[in-house]
């Protein structure tokens, strides 16, 4: 633990009195100062002008990176017949209908996105408690209820990231990391702030980007200036 206060001190001192930065600043800084002895994800959080509770206030949305997350996506897909072996071929992890719905509530979820064919949807559906706290809840708005199965597994295992704003108007998802160089970082991170930035609601009123902020796994964050993140 002496080792973990001693980095955390020296990224703290490094990360002193800077605030608002440029991107390119800011991923430079916590790729240098994360130094635990895995390679730790890069996180994006924005604070966002908006209050979820309401309808037309909810952000949601998917983006592909342009350089992926560096993270191993398990997919799991509801389906059965063609699109079953359609998913298998595409590369998803677990397949099934009913025997899935069943494993799924008996607590056993061992997926990082779920995919269902229309078709699926009722038996999908009596999992809303289950899947929808864990935002793993297919929906069509962000391409994950299709018949376009493989399309969907495809994009899932290269570097798509959905996004939904929780309750404190807060988005954030892991963008890279650590081990990527500074440019992939740079290009996921503007990616990710433009894909939120289109998905502004028509509920939302006065300043929708609030704040971003970067850090790493173990690091601590720095904001980055909104004007400078939204420039492209």
């Amino acid at each position: 633990m002496a080792k973990l206060g001693k980095r955390t001190r020296a990224a703290r001192e490094q990360f002193a009195g800077k605030s608002d930065v440029t991107v390119e600043e800011a991923v430079a800084l916590v790729k240098n100062n994360a130094k635990a002895k895995f390679d730790e994800t890069v996180e994006i959080a924005m604070n966002l002008g908006v209050d979820p509770r309401h309808a037309d206030q909810m952000v949601r949305g998917v983006v592909t990176l342009p350089n992926g997350t560096g993270k191993s996506v398990r997919v799991a897909v509801f389906a059965r017949d063609a699109k079953a072996e359609e998913a298998k071929a595409a590369g998803a992890d677990i397949v099934g209908a009913e025997d899935l719905m069943e494993t799924v509530q008996g607590g056993k979820i061992e997926f990082d996105r779920c995919i269902a064919t229309p078709d699926m949807m009722p038996i999908v559906g009596r999992l809303g408690k289950v899947l929808g706290p864990r935002n793993l809840m297919p929906n069509p708005k962000v391409g994950t209820v299709t018949m376009d199965v493989e399309a969907a597994v495809k994009a899932a295992k290269g570097g798509e990231v959905q996004f939904k704003v929780e309750k404190a108007g807060v988005v954030h998802a892991g963008i890279g990391k650590a081990s990527f160089d500074e440019k992939a970082l740079t290009e996921n991170v503007r990616a990710f702030v433009d894909a939120v930035a289109k998905a502004k609601p028509a509920g939302a009123k006065g300043g929708y980007m609030k704040k971003i902020a970067l850090s790493s796994t173990m690091g601590p964050g720095i904001s980055i200036a909104v004007d400078n993140a939204t420039g492209n």
